[in-house]
């Protein structure tokens, strides 16, 4: 077995062939005449106590997935696989009751911390809905539990009886966290928890969710567009361009060797605090613009913007492969090019 690939004890989720295509309806009887390709063929894997980080620019398909994944959106093909207890509990196949059940072990962190806060409630009502919805916890002992989560973010239990429009933004996401952590969970999606906040403000979060993992041993799916965001939390990293997973490896092979050159444009992009360094950096420019989700190119949905594209990359899809020891990549060209990290 590749040593990128978890074993199946040390597996948590199993995702494959994942796709969600939504219809392109037109005209008075609103007749199906398309559909936007947003996840196209998504193959990845997350182990139990890692952070799988999930990156790509707007509109590639990352919010998609990870909605997917909990089953917020239905898939329109794939398999989705939780592993527990040594059995697989196929979650595309639950029941809406069993559905219910078993969200209490997934729980998503939403981009947005104005949005996702209902205005009217309080933020003990906000945190404590999912322990009174799952009968986890009431009267007191809910008290107790929802002042232990705000303390566990730093918040002050006090803060129970305020309305979220009492916080700053890094406060709201503070207790989107804690509602995400009040059941528990195996795994945590965070949809991009941070790009919504201040430079200094998404340091101090991003080290929170790393303390937490630590602490309380979940696994999560961190969904960002900012590199060097998910160069400081993530185990391994997942690269995706137009619906589809271009490269996944290890955080420290990805950023030093990419295999794929939409990776190698990405990390180009990536800031370096030294102006010595940055002056010599030669900056990557994509050309043109990301390719249409309802009528993607023939071949690799890369070339059209590939600067080492070759005639087999507008003719054949690449498969997701293993090209070295720790990293898979969909690119036909892997092994031959020589590509620049950081």
């Amino acid at each position: 077995m590749a040593a990128s690939e978890p074993s199946e004890a040390g597996m948590l989720l199993e995702v494959r062939d994942l796709k969600k295509h939504f219809p392109i309806r037109r005209g008075l009887f609103r007749k199906t005449v398309g559909c936007v390709r947003a996840v196209d063929g998504v193959t990845l894997d997350v182990r139990r106590g890692e952070t799988l980080g999930l990156v790509g620019e707007s509109g590639c398909g990352k919010t998609t997935v990870g909605r997917c994944l909990l089953r917020l959106i239905e898939p329109t093909e794939g398999e989705i696989f939780y592993h527990e207890n040594g059995t697989k509990v196929d979650i595309r196949g639950l029941s809406p009751r069993a559905l219910k059940a078993f969200r209490p072990r997934v729980q998503m962190i939403f981009q947005d911390p104005n949005s996702s806060l209902n205005p009217r409630m309080t933020v003990g009502d906000i945190v404590g809905e999912p322990l009174l919805v799952n009968r986890v916890a009431k009267g007191g002992q809910l008290s107790d539990r929802v002042g232990a989560l705000l303390e566990s973010v730093g918040l002050r239990r006090s803060d129970m009886r305020r309305y979220p429009h009492a916080f700053s933004g890094g406060q709201r996401q503070r207790i989107g966290i804690a509602r995400a952590l009040a059941l528990e969970p195996q795994l945590i999606v965070a949809d991009e928890p941070v790009s919504a906040l201040d430079v200094s403000v998404q340091a101090q979060i991003l080290n929170l969710l790393s303390e937490l993992r630590e602490r309380l041993g979940f696994s999560c799916i961190f969904i960002a567009h900012d590199l060097s965001v998910v160069e400081h939390i993530s185990d391994r990293v997942a690269v995706m361009y137009l619906g589809r997973i271009g490269e996944i490896s290890d955080a420290d092979t990805l950023y030093s060797t990419p295999r794929h050159p939409y990776t190698e444009a990405l990390l180009s992009a990536v800031p370096i605090p030294d102006p010595r360094t940055q002056r010599h950096r030669q900056r990557i420019r994509l050309e043109g613009d990301v390719p249409d989700a309802s009528a993607p190119p023939p071949g690799c949905p890369f070339h059209p913007r590939c600067r080492y594209a070759e005639p087999i990359c507008r003719e054949r899809v690449p498969e997701l492969r293993q090209v070295t020891q720790y990293t898979r990549a969909a690119c036909h060209l892997s092994e031959k090019l020589n590509l620049k990290g950081l």
